[in-house]
């Protein structure tokens, strides 16, 4: 019976998540949609100390193609966000999430495009920097970029953005509630980086199941090599 070999991709993705559960990034929780589905992803981000964001407990979705790392995900806030560079249905404008290759209508280089070196890490640093520092030459949403640039040039004293996303901020309190989550409020609770529990043995199950396809693979070539090999008399 021929053996059916694991997606490229599925072994990419499954070895992402396995280092971003051992080893995560600060201010972000990670798990599956569904534990069969390598290619949804959950996000949970916790809004930075110190920032507009700080105390928030914000969720999105990464949705991976099959073909990824060649090609991006994407990425969609499930919680409201009022931001420069985020649609109102919450998907995410940011060079490193457009295809690869020069587009010179959008102004922007190849180089700050997506490039199958690039991972869910990159991704992640580059949508908190995001929130922080909002690219207000080609928004996706026009008022929250001009609210921010008046915001940002008066020095905090138009108040219109900040009340904006500090009401976001307090909003999503009853969602972490309901998940049990306890958001960081403060630098060291957020810089600490803990090793996020598996709900169960599944993962390690997946993970397993990668590694026995790479053994019967090499197995079965390791066959046809010795069937292809004339016996000694």
């Amino acid at each position: 019976m021929a053996h059916q070999a694991t997606p490229s991709s599925q072994k990419a993705l499954m070895m992402e998540l396995k280092s971003l559960q051992e080893q995560p990034v600060e201010g972000f929780r990670i798990t599956l949609v569904e534990e069969s589905d390598l290619y949804n992803w959950e996000v949970a981000i916790f809004g930075p100390p110190n920032t507009l964001y700080e105390g928030g407990y914000f969720k999105a979705h990464i949705k991976f193609p099959v073909d990824y790392p060649y090609c991006p995900p994407t990425f969609r806030f499930l919680t409201k966000m009022w931001h420069p560079n985020i649609y109102e249905n919450g998907d995410v404008c940011i060079s490193i999430l457009h295809p690869p290759g020069d587009d010179p209508q959008s102004g922007e280089l190849p180089s700050e495009r997506w490039n199958p070196t690039q991972n869910v890490r990159t991704i992640l640093l580059s949508v908190i920097s995001l929130l922080n520092e909002p690219n207000t030459f080609s928004p996706a949403n026009v008022d929250a970029s001009v609210m921010f640039r008046k915001w940002r040039e008066s020095k905090g004293k138009d108040k219109e953005y900040a009340e904006i996303i500090r009401k976001q901020v307090m909003s999503t309190a009853a969602e972490a509630e309901r998940d049990g989550v306890r958001v960081p409020t403060t630098l060291a609770e957020y810089c600490v980086q803990t090793r996020v529990p598996s709900q169960d043995s599944s993962s390690d199950l997946l993970y397993d199941d990668l590694y026995d396809d790479d053994m019967e693979e090499e197995d079965d070539e390791d066959d046809e090599s010795d069937m292809e090999s004339p016996r000694s008399v």
